[in-house]
């Protein structure tokens, strides 16, 4: 057989895999406009039957959009509010991933941190705010240190569970092969563990969008949160949805990059999201 001839089947099996792999991706794309256009379809109806005072219409929610755009308050407020989150969120990935991992290798430090663990994870952040403004100030502090206690607590849960989880044979064949305490942690724990990691991550995020809202209308000036709470003050209804709007958007654009870099990163780590 010719070189030719090995060549041909290879390169029309490679354009028939990637002409597969556009058309999937038309058709998710398809999917999301009609999905879209959906929700826009109800957003209209419920604006249509409730009037302006309660429901902002698309066209509206967009013209008010456009105008806080043009004087530069969106785009400040979600700076802001998008730095204050991912510095705090950032905070209780890096504490609580180590923190999740030490507690459920080491029996003994579970059993001295768990009982803090479960009450405070218990008792919501905005129950703190006032504490947080009083102890680091109405400035950037206060707000990231009410974030990071917000994710903390759930990566480092998630942590533990994935720790614990681990198959019980893998460890005992780790140690038959003469691993020690740290090869078992690196080779075996943490690729098991990697999944619940990333999903409390994820989960911390979440909840850090919720703690944002309720920290920035009671200590902050510049914010999405204080957007929110501004525009309510001045009857500004279009403006609350254009706030709620943007909280979602930027969501979502931070979940997506962050199942994108968790794939990419650790890819050898078989993380499925």
């Amino acid at each position: 057989m010719s070189i030719v001839d090995r060549e041909v089947p290879q390169f029309t099996a490679a354009m028939s895999s990637r002409r597969r792999r556009g058309g999937a991706g038309l058709a998710l794309v398809g999917r999301y406009a009609v999905s879209l256009g959906m929700g826009v379809l109800v957003w209209y109806l419920l604006a249509l039957k409730y009037g302006p005072a309660l429901v902002s219409s698309p066209a509206q929610t967009a013209e008010a959009a456009w105008d806080l755009l043009r004087d530069g308050s969106l785009i400040e407020s979600v700076v802001a509010s998008g730095r204050r989150i991912l510095i705090g969120w950032a905070l209780g990935v890096v504490v609580g991933a180590p923190l999740g991992l030490v507690m459920g290798r080491v029996r003994i430090v579970r059993q001295l941190l768990d009982p803090y663990i479960e009450f405070f994870r218990f008792i919501p952040p905005i129950a703190f705010v006032t504490l947080a403004v009083i102890w680091f100030g109405l400035g950037e502090a206060s707000k990231i240190v009410l974030i990071f206690y917000t994710s903390v607590f759930i990566v480092t849960i998630n942590t533990i569970a994935g720790v614990l989880s681990v198959n019980e044979s893998k460890l005992r064949a780790a140690s038959s092969m003469g691993a020690n305490r740290r090869q078992t942690l690196t080779w075996v724990v943490l690729p098991s563990t990697v999944p619940h990691i990333v999903t409390g991550a994820r989960l911390a995020m979440g909840n850090s969008f919720l703690t944002i809202v309720s920290a920035e209308i009671v200590a902050a000036n510049v914010g999405l949160g204080a957007l929110i709470w501004q525009s309510r003050n001045y009857g500004r209804i279009d403006w609350v949805f254009v706030g709620i709007i943007t909280l979602g958007v930027l969501g979502f654009l931070f979940d997506r990059v962050l199942r994108l870099v968790a794939g990419k990163l650790l890819a050898r780590y078989a993380v499925k999201l």
